[in-house]
């Protein structure tokens, strides 16, 4: 194994672990701290513009003047949002800390497992401005920040275990937190930034606006543009929209109208629905449709649905875990137009995308639209129309 990034305990000397700002506190073990690197991507040469007239589409045309297609999902969004960074809420799972808001306008999705055998979302969202009640926001686990820095986003959280000092801390990770965490680290910003709902009871309460994401953002002098140095332009490769993907050419496809991750997410059950009639995969949660309080209790919704297997290690008596989100290629599967194939992925960098690469070493063609990734342990299975895979 080349790298795992990640904090082992060698002793169970007691010290004081604080996550989430007014949750209990808990004890571990100080750990060894391996170095992380602060690795960034260099800038790849950008084609000239003959090479972009001939690779340019003459039948793509916006529906609107002044529309571009969007880095994260290709569809059409105007083009003053173009090179604005997204933010990446870290959101719990927990079924009294349902159902989130404002999810529905996230262009990806992710759902890891945390400790307890309960899983987390980040929502990356592009077109945030605006939005009174985004979340709510819960604390951060440090391989949900490497997902966020392959999108350049300004990452949400609220406090977290001390594991995440060395990443959170990075010079280059913009992080707005409503509470310090570990045995320390940055002041949090709840006033200015966060807010405590009176129709949940705490933890579950504690919600963002972008009002308060932009206090935070002038506060610590965060670019609201994508940074140069950081950002990957290409990211997913997208099929054109004239020509999706069906995954007809591949004679291993697999039919996959149903997607049931319970075995993987014991506690959530998540799991897909694909409607023939949108093209899309419709995610529950609980056995119940996962949906959006702020938009009209709209059911969440995605085109491409990864599935992520992912070496893991857990870290102490507490259970919490570290996933090796890079410096690896493992197997997975992509779901879109209710087909299935076999697929690997690798992500090599901090900053650098994670790459999905089918059967033949060709990266995959990803359709246009909201795309979201579950990452699950190595050796968990999943079943796809009742069949199970691993």
């Amino acid at each position: 194994m080349k790298r795992l990034q990640v904090l082992f305990l060698v002793a169970l000397s007691s010290s004081l672990l604080l996550f989430g700002c007014g949750e209990k506190e808990e004890t571990v073990a100080d750990p060894i701290v391996l170095p992380i690197e602060e690795t960034i991507p260099q800038p790849t040469e950008e084609p000239s513009a003959e090479d972009t007239e001939d690779s340019e589409d003459d039948t793509d045309v916006p529906p609107e003047e002044g529309m571009v297609r969007s880095p994260l999902t290709n569809e059409w969004i105007a083009e003053d949002i173009k090179d604005a960074r997204p933010i990446a809420v870290m959101s719990p799972n927990d079924k009294n800390a349902l159902p989130h808001y404002n999810f529905s306008k996230a262009d990806i999705i992710y759902e890891c497992p945390v400790e307890g055998g309960i899983t987390r979302s980040m929502a990356v969202i592009k077109d945030w401005e605006g939005m009174d009640r985004i979340g709510n926001v819960r604390s951060c686990r440090d391989y949900f920040v490497y997902w966020a820095l392959e999108w350049d986003s300004i990452y949400v959280h609220f406090g977290g275990p001390f594991y995440i000092k060395d990443i959170i801390e990075q010079s280059s990770t913009d992080n707005i937190t409503g509470c310090s965490y570990g045995d320390g680290g940055k002041v949090g910003l709840y006033e200015d930034t966060f807010y405590r709902a009176t129709d949940r009871s705490a933890p579950q309460n504690a919600y963002a606006s972008a009002e308060g994401i932009n206090k935070a953002i002038d506060k610590f002098g965060y670019s609201k543009t994508y940074r140069d140095n950081y950002y990957v332009a290409e990211h997913f490769k997208f099929a054109s929209p004239d020509a999706p993907n069906t995954l007809e050419s591949y004679s291993d496809a697999m039919t996959a109208k149903e997607l049931n991750l319970a075995k993987a997410y014991p506690i959530t059950k998540t799991s897909f629905t694909y409607n023939e009639d949108d093209g899309l995969y419709y995610r529950y949660m609980y056995g119940n449709p996962d949906v959006d309080a702020a938009n009209n209790n709209q059911q969440l919704a995605f085109k491409n649905v990864f599935v992520q297997f992912t070496y893991h290690e857990v870290r102490d008596q507490k259970d919490y875990l570290a996933f090796q989100v890079h410096d690896t290629t493992r197997d997975g599967y992509y779901f879109t137009n209710g087909k299935a194939i076999h697929v690997t992925w690798e992500k090599t960098t901090d900053y650098s995308p994670t790459k999905y690469f089918d059967d033949n070493g060709n990266e995959v063609q990803v359709n246009t639209g909201k795309t979201m990734i579950c990452v699950v342990k190595d050796g968990a299975t999943i079943e796809v129309d009742g069949n199970t895979l691993n």
